[in-house]
This record gives C-alpha cells, structure tokens and sequence, in this order.
C-alpha cells in the first residue's frame, strides 16, 4: 500500500571529521586502525551526512541492553506513525507484523516492542528475523506474503532496520572494523494488503519474489579472508572479497528471476550460453547476459559501497541512470542494511522517476551467502505532495552529486 523511511535528527549527523575526532578520543584505537578507518570512509564513497543513533555519540559509546532498546525505539516508532498516518489504517487492524534486525535479538522481542506501544489486537501474528544481513527486508516480505494468502481482507507490516550499537566493535581486526565504518541508521516499514478494494490507491502490486540461498557452499558459507590475513585488508581486497563472494548468488538468482519474467527472445540466448558453457566447462562469467530492461525500468541494488555498487550494475549491464539511486542513498545515508532498498525507491519517487505500469527491482544480498529479489509493479501515479515527502524532502534537488557518480 505504502511505506515509510526514517529521517533521522540532525543532531545525530556523523560527517568523517566527527567520527575520526570521536573515535581518536576513545583511547581504545590504535593509529593504525584509526587510519584504517579513515581510508575505507574516504573510498567507500560515502559522504558527509550520514547518521548514527544517540548511544554512538558518547565517548566511550553506550552498548548495553538498554540504550540498544531505546535505539529500536527511536528508529521503529517515527516509521510506524508515519505509515500508519499514510495508509489510514488503524494499528488494531493489523493481522501480522515482522520484523528484521540482523544483529540485535531482544527480550521481550522487538515485535513486542511495536505491538505494546500500539496496542495490537492479542491474536495479532508476529515475528522476528535475525542474523540474515542485508538480505532479511526481501525474506520480511516473503514471510508476510505467505501469511496474506488466508485469511483474506487483512494487512501486514514489515519493519526493517539495524540496531548499531549493539554491534560497535572496539577492537583491532580490520574486518570487524569495517562495521563501524560503513554501516549507518537507518529504518523502514511498509504496509501490505490482500484487499481488492485497495488496489486503486495502493502504490505498488508484488508482481515477482524469488530467493536464492547459498549456505550449502563452504566458500559462501565461510569468510573468504582468513583471521591471520586480516590485517592487510584495504579498501581494494575487500571489495574484491565481496565480488568473489556474492558473484555466484547473485548470477543463480538472475537466472532464476529471468525464466519468469523475461519474454522468450531473451530466454533463449541466455539458456544456449549456459548449455554451452556447462558442455564445454568455460568460465560461467563469459555467460550472455540478459537484458531486463523491457520488463524492468528501474533497480534497487546493494547499497555496500560505490565499487560494489559499480560491479554489480556492470555484471547486469546497468547504464549509469539505473545505478544512481544505490549510489545517492548510500553516498546521502550510508549502508542501511536492510532498509537500504527502500531508500532507493523514496529517491526514485522524489525524483519522479516511477511512472503508472513501471517495474522495479529491488536486489538484496545478505549473509549465508543469500540473494533475493523483488519485482514492484507501480500501480498509480503519486501525487506532488506525496513525491515532497520522505527522506529526501529537503535534498533531492542537489542529487545526483557529480563525486557520488565518480
């Protein structure tokens, strides 16, 4: 029907200068890791606006149970109003909420966080998704789709976030380091019906969802960077380990995504590529890669950073518009995790990009290794009002950013 993003308060802006200042005061960083640091920021290519939540602006930082609830409060009740104000449906209407947060598990959960605060119906189906990275916002909405096929005339909410402070690290390993560097705050929710009657003023109909796991394989499974190698890691090899790691996930779920919805000119090609390529055992990169753009206008893509951004719109062979809206939001917000995706589709609207019958693809990699993928067909155009609102109300005329594209 909708959904809703957070924006979060300015005060809790994290430009690079701060972070380095803060981090260097804690006393707890050796030179070389503050360097580190500062180099994947600076290559990543994210920018100067970014958020991190309240417990992380403290010297040293707040990381226990209860600054971490308090987290999750400030980043699951502004979206929840939001949405609930957007859509006009009341909370005791609500027949299932799930809820994603891959580092943070509480007790009582964090579903019973939303349910309490809004006074929920007692038969109200709830649940909650850990432990599956950037990935868990697809697997929400599978979950949440299983559970609209009966009863009809019901409503469902995803929430998708990250709790950061819980997962501050304080030590030397290069590889957990780059979690403080990359990931910032970051929330969404989105309301989903099996109403006939809100077709009309929904925004979107979910038209495709298809899930590739890839945890039977030790080289996804495990980290490709050894704990003793972790030290000589850069900007470069880590983005190298990422391609390496996420390649093989993400060509198994565009095949799969491609049978269905792909018109028969491009099937073909594609599937006398493979049969080759198994028959004569070439390098599966060499693959006819198949082209979605009768079928797909516009793409949601892991917001990791500019070079994996780049990588993998150069294996789909992206033109330079279709990767702009992961660029902008990670180069405006940071790495969201799961709510990234969500991001991109408020900055496709502000920019008035998604048109009435327009599909968008939303591609979400995430520990294991899994990919899913989310086919969005736009149901209604969104009025001036509607395209104001959001995250990007007050910045979507200075995008895209030449350095953001660079």
């Amino acid at each position: 029907m909708d959904f809703s993003c957070l924006r979060p308060p300015r005060i809790e802006r994290v430009p690079s200068t701060l972070f380095l200042e803060h981090v260097t005061l804690m006393n707890i960083f050796d030179k070389e890791s503050i360097e580190f640091m500062g180099k994947i920021i600076a290559l990543s290519g994210q920018g100067e606006e970014t958020y991190l939540p309240s417990p992380l602006h403290y010297i040293p930082p707040k990381t226990h149970l209860q600054d971490s609830i308090e987290e999750a409060h400030s980043l699951f009740f502004p979206v929840m109003d939001d949405l609930l104000l957007k859509t006009g449906v009341s909370p005791r209407e609500i027949d299932v909420i799930v809820i994603n947060c891959s580092g943070f598990c509480a007790s009582p959960s964090l579903s019973s966080i939303v349910v309490n605060r809004y006074a929920m119906r007692e038969d109200i189906k709830s649940f909650n998704l850990s432990g599956m990275g950037c990935s868990a916002g697809a697997i929400s909405i599978d979950v949440a789709r299983a559970l609209l096929r009966n009863p009809k005339h019901s409503y469902a909410v995803v929430l998708s976030t990250e709790i950061l402070s819980t997962g501050w690290y304080a030590g030397k390993d290069k590889r957990k380091l780059l979690l403080n560097c990359l990931f910032r705050m970051g929330c969404s929710a989105l309301m989903l019906t099996n109403r006939r009657e809100k077709k009309s003023s929904s925004k979107y109909r979910l038209v495709k969802l298809v899930r590739t796991q890839r945890a039977f394989d030790d080289k996804a499974y495990h980290s490709a960077i050894r704990e003793e190698d972790s030290q000589g890691i850069t900007g470069f090899t880590l983005e190298r380990w990422l391609l390496q790691v996420v390649a093989d996930t993400l060509r198994a779920n565009i095949f799969s995504l491609g049978l269905s919805v792909l018109p028969l000119r491009e099937k073909i090609p594609y599937g006398l590529s493979l049969l080759v390529s198994e028959v004569l055992e070439t390098c599966k990169e060499d693959l006819y890669v198949p082209d979605f753009s009768s079928v797909i206008q516009h793409y949601c893509l892991p917001s990791s950073g500019k070079a994996v951004i780049r990588e993998i719109g150069k294996g789909l062979k992206m033109r330079e518009e279709k990767m702009e809206a992961a660029l902008m939001t990670f180069q405006r917000f940071g790495n969201q995790s799961s709510s990234s995706m969500w991001y991109q589709m408020a900055y496709m609207e502000a920019k008035g990009k998604v048109k009435v019958g327009d599909r968008v693809c939303q591609i979400a990699i995430g520990s294991g290794t899994k990919c899913n993928t989310i086919v969005w067909e736009s149901l209604r155009s969104l009025s001036t009002d509607e395209a104001n609102k959001g995250p990007w109300f007050d910045c979507i005329g200075r995008y895209p950013l030449k350095c953001g594209l660079d």
